[in-house]
């Protein structure tokens, strides 16, 4: 393995870091859109000294983030695949480069999918139309509880998601439904994902629970695959397991939130010496993007940074650190997609003493050629490896 025997890989779900570009292709919402910028702006700074330490200041100056005396390499990745979606953003990280858009649905799914749904399940669906997930229980929630009829609805991802309360549906019923909806949304309709997306509580008091589950595309052997066929371990945290449907992932954990994401790491870092930790800490997706609370956002940045200053002193010499994110989904501009933007990469390995520009980009596929090459494993698709500047002090 090189000197290299441990990749510890956390993605911050949503925290882009300013507009891709091609974002206005995109819309207005994405050419205005700094993810990370925007919410420092929103509460008057971050408090995130160890993400300063990392650089990610030098990659946009962040208000409250001081990176001046910052060590590890730094920069920022130009998305090459269509779209804006985790499964977009993952997927290109490890080599899959999508050269045309995944069906996406304005006006709700056509009745060739809905239809067979519909005799699965047994009951018609509610809704089936574009929303934000918390607005869509609100408002069909309580017909919901009544009838037992499923909450289908998209967004402007490419995406199928079932909503349903844990009380009227059980949760295993309602993954059930995801496997069958997975299953027929093929060909023309192959969506990026099909989700679960369980709920409680009481009209005018619901919400979403922990329990969601993702039912990704897959597309052929990566550089993941690549890893496990040279003995190489991959532990997925989080949705990181859902989101590759399985392949190349020897190890699935998933979580209840980002902190718990951050704990389950840690203990792996106790327990699993070699080989890839590649997490995903979704919080600031599904708590505070798409919800427009950019101070609900900045809590949880400063969160995980206090978390990151408890793994940075356990890292050990043969430790790499990356951290990056999968899209943004900026707060702070009109609706509740996710938006176009820049990823920040932040790589560490102890004993780095001086900062690092790893420069912009051109594709994610950039990092999982670095995995490859700081594994000494061959990279299957696409990517240029940056791991000669990393490793370059």
């Amino acid at each position: 393995m090189k000197d290299t025997q441990r990749l510890i890989w956390i993605v911050l779900d949503s925290c882009g870091i300013g507009a891709a570009k091609d974002a206005a292709s995109y819309g207005e919402p994405d050419a205005q859109s700094n993810t990370f910028l925007h919410v420092a702006q929103a509460v008057g700074g971050l408090r995130a000294p160890n993400l300063g330490k990392l650089g990610l200041s030098r990659i946009v100056e962040i208000p409250g983030v001081d990176s001046s005396d910052s060590h590890g390499a730094y920069g920022k990745m130009q998305e090459q695949s269509h779209g804006k979606d985790t499964t977009n953003g993952h997927w290109e990280f490890v080599g899959v480069v999508l050269d045309k858009p995944m069906p996406t649905y304005p006006h709700g799914f056509p009745r060739e999918i809905i239809e067979p749904f519909e005799r699965y399940v047994g009951k018609e669906v509610l809704a089936n139309k574009p929303a934000s997930g918390t607005v869509i229980i609100e408002e069909f929630g309580k017909q919901h509880m009544e009838t037992g009829r499923p909450i289908v609805y998209t967004s402007a991802d490419s995406v199928f998601q079932i909503a349903a309360h844990e009380d009227v549906v059980p949760v295993d019923t309602l993954y059930d439904w995801c496997t069958y909806a997975r299953s027929i949304l093929t060909g023309e309709h192959a969506v990026g994902r099909v989700i679960a997306r369980p709920f409680r509580g009481t009209p005018g008091n619901f919400e979403r629970t922990d329990r969601r589950r993702d039912y990704s595309l897959t597309f052929g052997n990566t550089v993941l695959n690549a890893l496990q066929d040279a003995g190489i371990p991959v532990v997925g945290i989080g949705k990181i397991g859902d989101i590759y449907g399985g392949s190349g992932i020897s190890e699935a954990i998933h979580t209840h939130d980002n902190a718990d994401g951050m704990k389950v790491l840690m203990e792996y870092m106790d327990k699993q010496p070699e080989g890839v930790l590649y997490a995903n800490l979704v919080d600031f997706d599904s708590k505070y993007g798409h919800r427009n609370d950019p101070e609900g956002f900045a809590r949880a940045i400063e969160a995980f940074d206090v978390q990151l200053g408890e793994l940075l002193p356990e890292l050990r010499e043969t430790d790499v650190l990356c951290i990056t994110a999968d899209h943004g989904c900026d707060p702070t501009v009109p609706g509740t997609d996710h938006t176009r933007e820049y990823v920040p990469i932040l790589m560490y390995k102890p004993g780095m003493h001086e900062a690092i520009d790893l420069g912009i980009r051109p594709t994610f596929a950039d990092l999982g050629a670095s995995v490859a090459e700081c594994f000494g494993v061959k990279n299957p698709r696409a990517g240029t490896s940056f791991w000669p500047q990393v490793t370059s002090l």
